[in-house]
């Protein structure tokens, strides 16, 4: 059998370095963060995806074009901890067939 329709895989490396391959269905959506707390990984996701704090910030390990951040994305990076290059708040990637195979590591909380 092949692949179901409308659903993509992406990996999540949690904070103890476990690789976690989730399918998440691009026609509902959802987030990363959001297909993170449904997978029961340790995502906080404290304003519920409105890009308001910084605790869904994780690191983006493949070379998928994300486009740039927006401006609130920006501004809540400004105020993380541990922040680097490929930073991005997972609650701003939009599951969509762009991002198959997306591998993303979640950050240290301070």
């Amino acid at each position: 059998m092949g692949k179901e329709e409308n659903i993509i895989t992406i990996t999540v490396i949690d904070r103890e370095d476990q690789e976690h391959s989730i399918d998440a269905p691009t026609d509902m959506n959802f987030n990363v963060m959001e297909i993170c707390k449904a997978s029961e990984l340790p995502v906080e996701g404290t304003c519920g995806g409105m890009a308001l704090c910084a605790s869904c910030h994780c690191y983006i390990l493949s070379e998928h074009d994300l486009g740039q951040p927006s401006e609130d994305e920006e501004d809540m990076l400004d105020q993380a901890f541990f922040v680097e290059e490929n930073s991005r708040l997972s609650c701003q990637i939009k599951i969509s067939d762009a991002i198959d195979g997306l591998k993303v590591k979640l950050a240290p909380v301070d």
